[in-house]
């Protein structure tokens, strides 16, 4: 075996707060019909690269239903294997503790390489080239790297280079600093080196930015600039921003969800096709299957099984899948789970207040809403800005003032 991939899942993900309260990060639904952990799979599979373990923890339940045997992804044919490897020792601590964990299973596979790969960004990369560099100097480790704005390196492994593209210094979320090329949380590993680390590198909650590579750096560990786009969706605001980008017009879409040389691919629940009603209008926006519009949409994405009904208003939204707007309701700024009722003339993103959530401001300051999932909005309900609605939550005002939280 040439590559063994393995992918870490089981992250909480808790700056997604409600929208992770009941499932693992890489599989919060993305861009309608699919889920952040398919652009992942779906690079393997369009790599070449059919031997993957994927490491899960936190909720796994709807990762692994969607998941499956992995057959959208070409993933259950006889030459290739898929493995769900859940913690069987003790809770992994440690992205490089998740892969400690089994090291047994990457011994058993013997790959002459092992790439690590995060399932909870969303981009389209050709792992291949990453691997022939990574072969091609010899490296015992490569990390894929992109540059990102000076203000951001706080949130990232930063890195400097020589003119080799041979890395010379790490460090992990660094204060200050005078670099901004920043580790994608790709890593392709020589097998040998990787056991060899994981076996000597003796750290609770072990981890590879923290750990791993710093131990590794002054050994042969190569840099992969890749220019192409690559986000973390992490954050109610880049959620929503990534998902209402795919809106943009085809000239200014940064990923091409379209490009037959390169698809994604999901476990997609057979529907009947999106219903346009004859007094509807829409407006620069996704809709997948089994949609019915019969009201206003506007730079918005609507996940399987939504239904806006005759009067209703859907704007700079993201809607999940078989969630209902009713008439004369208005939905602006949000993000809404699965289930989720919008009574009659319900306002959700309403007024000029732009007040903090006061129980999580870090979380929501621009003025998105976040509603949880089989959440019932009574009708004339009136919900501000910046509030968070949890699936438990129950309604006994008629106005859900901003910065609010009801659980």
């Amino acid at each position: 075996m040439d590559t063994l991939a393995l992918i870490l899942a089981g992250g909480r993900g808790s700056r997604l707060d409600l929208l992770s309260e009941k499932r693992v990060k890489p599989a919060v639904p993305f861009a309608g019909k699919y889920r952040i952990i398919d652009f992942t799979l779906s690079n393997c599979s369009n790599s070449g690269i059919y031997h993957i373990g994927i490491l899960t923890q936190y909720h796994p339940l709807s990762l692994n239903e969607h998941i499956g045997t992995g057959k959208p992804w070409d993933l259950d044919r006889r030459d290739t294997s898929l493995s769900l490897l859940q913690p069987h020792k003790k809770w992994y601590t440690g992205t490089a503790d998740s892969v400690a964990q089994n090291i047994d299973y990457i011994k058993r596979a013997q790959p002459d390489n092992v790439i690590i790969l995060s399932g909870d960004h969303v981009y389209k990369m050709d792992y291949r080239k990453m691997i022939d560099k990574h072969n091609a100097k010899g490296a015992d480790l490569t990390i894929a790297v992109q540059e990102v704005p000076m203000e951001e390196t706080n949130r990232f492994g930063i890195l400097r280079t020589n003119e080799e593209d041979k890395i010379i210094e790490f460090q992990e979320k660094p204060e200050k600093t005078d670099s901004n090329l920043a580790s994608m949380g790709i890593y392709v590993f020589k097998t040998e080196a990787l056991l060899d680390a994981l076996e000597n590198v003796k750290e609770e909650n072990l981890d590879f930015g923290k750990h791993i590579i710093p131990y590794m750096i002054g050994g042969k560990v190569y840099s992969y600039i890749f220019s192409g786009y690559w986000k973390d969706v992490g954050t109610y605001d880049a959620y929503l921003h990534a998902n209402l980008e795919l809106t943009s017009t085809v000239d200014q879409v940064p990923l091409d969800m379209y490009d037959r040389g390169w698809r994604i691919y999901t476990r997609s629940e057979e529907m009947p096709s999106v219903k346009v009603g004859s007094k509807s209008t829409i407006a620069q926006a996704l809709i997948s299957n089994g949609s019915i519009v019969a009201g206003h949409v506007e730079r918005s994405v609507l996940s399987p099984g939504v239904v806006v009904h005759p009067g209703a208003t859907v704007k700079n939204s993201v809607i999940l899948n078989d969630s209902e707007v009713l008439p004369g309701a208005v939905v602006e700024n949000a993000i809404i789970d699965k289930n989720v009722r919008i009574g009659f003339d319900a306002k959700i993103g309403h007024g000029d207040d732009y007040t903090h959530n006061k129980e999580k401001p870090e979380l929501l300051q621009s003025g998105i809403n976040a509603i949880g999932k089989g959440v019932e909005v009574p009708d004339n309900t009136i919900i501000e800005r910046n509030c968070r609605i949890f699936s438990t939550a129950t309604f006994e005002d008629t106005i859900i003032k901003s910065g609010s939280t009801l659980k």
